[in-house]
């Protein structure tokens, strides 16, 4: 079996808690093991220059390649370009994103960087997977050094639509940046037909069927890999977790009352203050239920460097303060907002005890969050899932209570029905979640992809003349 090379913005270099590693790193590290390779990226540190070559950790089969990268191009690349245009943008933020040339040419910089710096570690049967919006360019950049090597890209955030990118000034070389890939893949069908669409009407390329098109001189398949989480992991965390410390401790606090989650990083596009202000209608328009339900937001913080971030915390702390100060009593607080981060099987445990998980999100590529609560669910007692139809998650958790997160008087009633919701009905809705959740694992979404990228002949096949015929992407190089 060729070797894998993986790129993404971060690595994850073992460490003495690797261990207990959980979700993508260890997807992407247990494909690495199997056949060796090379993970290359930032290393998550910042330095007054970046560095000239990258730090080598060798661990069994696989190289770990990171680089520190200087304060400029972090500025530019990270902050600046990545979480500043890329970000607001394919998350329908336009009110938010920020056009700069100069953050915009740092982009550009640090992918032609890490290019190369990274092609010395290439080998001749390796198939080459990089992984979403900051290193888009990456596989042009490759390829103008090059690189004929098999490669695929994943994008973990949403595609947006047509006239949404449309408005981001370096669409066209964007896109095709992406079309130097031999494989790429989408979290929905819902983005796979903005890229089709923007193929289409704007390239004015030749789609060959409903995964293959010709553009800009290029063959490139194009599939939807909906990501999962680890087969079996939340399921058995969360049965330990629950009987553990801190579960233990928020169930006597409870006091016989019902709980509802919510779980995300402090980011706008997880539509928390959107689902503060359903919480508040849900106790506005569903008096029985004060004194009897309490609501907890954990959001830990992130970005906390990027102005919209501290906005939107500040918006937060008001809410959370306004909703408690309205509507808490002197033995109840109904809104428990909390900033930290938890382990993941504390977490496991937190869900177990909710009877309703609140996941919405007002855009979102998957949401992992919602796969998390369902797994966690006792199987005897479950609880109910409602879920913003704007994340990936809603096309394949139908059985969710699916909430629009900007209509607060649609979701304050879905918050109301998860919690006088039948035991019969809960019990069908989540055997048909878990079901989904079991088939589409992190390790399926692993292997589907892979599978199809090795399909494409390595540059030693192609050499030797072993190519099969069923390479997706292989007629066209360059």
């Amino acid at each position: 079996m060729s070797r894998l090379v993986v790129v993404s913005n971060r690595v994850a270099v073992p460490d003495a808690q690797s261990a207990t590693a959980g979700g993508l790193a260890v997807a992407l590290r247990d494909a690495l093991q199997s056949c060796g390779g090379v993970w290359f990226g930032w290393s998550g540190k910042t330095a007054a220059q970046t560095a000239e070559k990258p730090a080598i950790t060798e661990v069994g089969p696989v190289t770990y390649a990171t680089l520190d990268l200087g304060r400029k191009d972090y500025n530019e690349y990270y902050n600046g370009f990545a979480n500043r245009t890329l970000w607001p943008l394919f998350h329908y933020r336009l009110d938010l994103a920020e056009f700069s040339h100069e953050n915009y040419t740092g982009y550009l910089r640090v992918n032609t960087l890490f290019a190369d710096k990274l092609r010395p570690l290439i080998e001749d049967d390796d198939h080459i997977w990089v992984h979403d919006y900051h290193m888009i360019p990456l596989g042009r950049e490759l390829r103008a050094l090059g690189v004929e090597h098999p490669m695929g890209f994943y994008l973990h955030t949403p595609f947006p639509a047509l006239e949404v990118l449309l408005a981001l000034p370096s669409h066209a070389l964007l896109v095709k940046s992406l079309c130097a890939y031999d494989v790429i893949g989408f979290q929905t069908e819902n983005d796979l037909r903005a890229f089709r669409d923007y193929i289409h009407y704007e390239t004015k390329g030749e789609l060959i069927d409903e995964q293959t098109f010709h553009a800009y001189g290029r063959v490139v398949r194009a599939e939807v890999f909906p990501i999962g989480i680890e087969r079996g992991q939340m399921e058995e965390a969360s049965a330990r977790a629950v009987e553990l410390g801190a579960a233990r401790r928020l169930e006597r606090t409870l006091h016989n009352r019902s709980l509802m989650i919510g779980v995300d990083r402090l980011d706008y596009s997880k539509g928390i203050p959107e689902r503060f202000r359903s919480f508040e209608r849900f106790l506005e328009t569903y008096p029985d239920h004060r004194g009897q339900v309490s609501m907890m937001q954990i959001a830990p913080l992130s970005r906390s460097e990027v102005p919209e971030y501290k906005a939107i915390r500040d918006e937060l702390e008001g809410l959370a303060g306004y909703i408690n100060g309205r509507y808490g009593d002197f033995d109840w607080m109904p809104l428990h907002y909390l900033t930290k981060n938890f382990q993941r099987e504390t977490l496991a445990g937190f869900f177990r005890l909710s009877r309703v998980g609140v996941v919405t999100p007002l855009r979102d590529g998957m949401n992992l969050v919602a796969k998390e609560y369902v797994a966690s669910q006792d199987p005897s007692y479950p609880g109910v899932l409602v879920l913003s139809r704007f994340a990936g998650a809603a096309r394949e958790l139908d059985a969710a209570l699916l909430v629009n997160p900007y209509d607060h008087d649609g979701v304050a009633a879905a918050l109301h029905q998860g919690l006088v919701m039948s035991l019969e009905e809960r019990r069908e809705r989540w055997e048909s979640m878990i079901a989904k959740v079991r088939d589409n694992s992190l390790e399926h979404w692993r292997e589907a992809f892979l599978s199809v990228l090795r399909a494409v002949p390595t540059l030693a096949e192609r050499r030797a003349g072993t190519a099969t015929t069923a390479a997706p992407a292989a007629s066209d190089a360059g």
